[in-house]
């Protein structure tokens, strides 16, 4: 009888996508997988619906349950809560519902339960049942490191990390991190609803029985060897830390589609010289002002450079309120500059629905990649071999930067970002220097190279497939 393992992402949908990689490991190793969702608790331009929905349509081989739904949190009516709060709130209500499906499975059949970093809740249900449990971190070993040590440095302050500014932080295992550049709900006030979740998340992540980290331990060597440091976090012994990476999508063209469905994007890029095109593209969740799309626009057409943008209509607010807005399609007549579209359509193409991201990135015309810094969008750079131009917006993104630049070398960053406003300027030279100067060259050279390392790692006996080999063989003597 073929074990089952469980996954649990939640109901982000690059959660769900990073974890379905990681059902195929498990797929190919002769388990069945069954992946618990959770209806998303509201509807927007960001919820990741559509993503789910198309991610389970192209997984057959997988399981997906959809938990009961529980009434969604009245957005509303909390006035200035942060509604990460309320659905963090959510999502704990939800482990109930996830014990009873959990206890309709014959215990000797369910081999394991791997809980999303932001599922990490539900521990205790898996704990309770006896089922061993594990977390799979979908960001990177650096990350992780950071905010495995963050939550002893928040402990012993009065004041929130965010008067510090710029002053570089030291961890175990990175550069030096500008505080600025944390996670922005840690830079509150420790007793802040939002910063005590997530300081507590990030400290019961590291409580399960192992870590599975989506990264390859040569691309992230120093941050790997720093959570199996006793100084890490003193007087605390952290679970064994598994890299079980790159697990990235394989595109549409791995699975040959045929040609009548082929992406205007790949056809687009299929009339263009090898690594000419520079491609930008935000993520699932990143926005950018009406201006600032304008001054963008400015630089690639000084650039003279071919290129492929994704744009997205510009969010009605700054805050975490815009995740639960409903924005229309974008109106490229009114967000580009005059003339724009028809001065550069010899060489450039601007789109606006949603657009394959690997299958560009492994585009033989694809040479740059402009990127929000979103782990999955690193990995699937990293593995097509295309240098980064970094432009964080959020989240972990200006701290996977830090490390992509400075102990990476995958990437050189768009300095302008931490003024919130990239000049036009800026955006000419880096994209020229990417795809024309000696330093594009050099950068190009290096992220090659990591090409090969994953590629390597991902091989019979390399480092990813012995890592996951010994994650499987952990849980049987914890069996």
């Amino acid at each position: 009888m073929k074990q089952t393992v469980l996954l649990y992402p939640g109901a982000g949908g690059s959660h769900v996508g990073a974890m379905t990689e990681l059902a195929n490991v498990f797929l190919k190793h002769g388990y069945d997988v069954t992946m618990v969702l959770v209806e998303p608790p509201f509807k927007s331009s960001d919820s990741g619906a559509t993503a789910i929905e198309r991610i389970a349509a192209s997984n057959p081989s997988i399981s997906f349950h959809v938990l009961p739904p529980l009434p969604a949190p009245d957005f509303a009516a909390s006035g200035d809560k942060n509604p990460f709060v309320l659905i963090f709130q959510l999502l704990l209500e939800y482990n109930e519902l996830l014990g009873t499906f959990l206890r309709s499975i014959p215990r000797k059949r369910l081999h394991s339960v791997v809980l999303d970093m932001f599922c990490i809740h539900a521990v205790d249900v898996c704990t309770s049942l006896g089922v061993p449990v594990y977390t799979f971190f979908a960001s990177g070993a650096s990350c992780l490191t950071v905010l495995t040590q963050l939550p002893a440095l928040i402990a012993g302050r009065q004041t929130g990390l965010k008067e510090l500014g710029d002053t570089p932080l030291d961890f175990l295992g990175v550069t030096p991190m500008p505080a600025s550049h944390l996670i922005k709900e840690l830079l509150e006030d420790p007793e802040d609803e939002m910063c005590k979740i997530l300081t507590n998340m990030w400290k019961r992540n590291t409580e399960t029985m192992g870590v599975l980290v989506n990264t390859f331990e040569s691309l992230e060597s120093r941050a790997v060897q720093s959570l199996r440091d006793p100084l890490c976090v003193p007087g605390r012994t952290l679970p064994p830390i598994y890299c079980i990476g790159l697990l990235v999508g394989e595109g549409s063209e791995d699975h040959g589609d045929g040609a009548e469905r082929r992406n205007e994007c790949l056809a687009w890029l299929d009339s263009q010289p090898d690594s000419s095109v520079v491609f930008l593209c935000f993520g699932s969740k990143g926005t950018l002002s009406a201006e600032q799309l304008k001054e963008i626009a400015v630089g690639l057409e000084r650039s003279g450079q071919r290129f492929l943008w994704s744009v997205r209509t510009p969010a009605g607010s700054h805050d975490a309120n815009k995740y639960l807005e409903v924005r229309p399609e974008p109106d490229l007549g009114a967000l580009m500059p005059e003339g724009f579209l028809e001065r550069t359509r010899d060489r450039g193409l601007v789109v606006t629905s949603w657009v394959p991201q690997v299958d560009v990135l492994r585009h033989r015309a694809t040479g740059a990649f402009v990127t929000h810094c979103g782990w999955n969008s690193v990995l699937e750079a990293v593995a097509a071999g295309v240098p980064m131009l970094c432009w964080p917006l959020e989240a972990e993104q200006k701290m996977n930067k830090v490390c992509m630049t400075e102990d990476m070398g995958v990437a050189v960053e768009l300095v302008g970002y931490g003024e919130g406003f990239v000049k036009a300027d800026e955006v000419d030279a880096k994209v020229r220097m990417v795809i024309e100067g000696e330093e594009g060259r050099q950068l190009r050279a290096r992220v090659a190279a990591r090409r090969e390392e994953a590629e390597a790692a991902l091989e019979e006996g390399g480092a990813s497939q012995a890592a996951f080999l010994q994650f499987l063989s952990d849980v049987e003597i914890v069996e």
